[in-house]
């Protein structure tokens, strides 16, 4: 969350003001959704689109080039992923971190990558077949129960 944000829900739940903190938690999710998609923006006016125009329900609509997925997501459903981005990035100094689960902390921060090809377009990955994960065990370099493990809601199969 912001910078505070915890503290002050924190606060108002111990107040017993449970409106209150979910509001500051919804409010610097929001935010942070809001920076994301500025940074975004930022991004393709600087690095590939600069003369972009886009009004409110084009950016709705996505109609701007390339896409900013995310891990977790359908397009990219590995959660465990986040932590190369978390390496790359030096996320901790940022003072974002990990859970055991990769679950980001602060609540509300967000993470993602942007893609600039023109083609590029949002999709979800299908059911995953054994061989598929068998595949990505060993490039992973991971045993394959564990990728069974991050990838279960995906798989096609009953591991075992």
């Amino acid at each position: 969350m912001l910078d505070g944000a915890e503290e002050l829900a924190a606060r108002y739940a111990e107040e017993q003001d449970d409106y209150r903190s979910i509001m500051v938690k919804a409010l610097a999710d929001r935010l942070a959704e809001a920076f994301a998609e500025h940074a975004h923006e930022h991004a393709r006016r600087e690095w590939y689109a600069p003369t972009e125009t886009l009004s409110a329900g084009g950016l709705i609509e996505e109609r701007y080039r390339g896409i900013r997925p995310a891990f977790g997501y359908p397009a990219c459903p590995d959660h465990s992923e986040k932590r190369k981005l978390f390496t790359l990035l030096r996320a901790e100094e940022a003072g974002m971190s990990l859970t055991e689960t990769c679950a980001m902390l602060p609540a509300s921060s967000v993470s993602g990558i942007f893609i600039h090809h023109p083609q590029s377009k949002y999709f979800s990955v299908g059911r995953i077949g054994r061989d598929q994960a068998e595949d990505y065990a060993v490039r992973k370099e991971l045993p394959l129960s564990e990728v069974e493990r991050w990838l279960s809601p995906n798989l096609g199969y009953e591991p075992g």
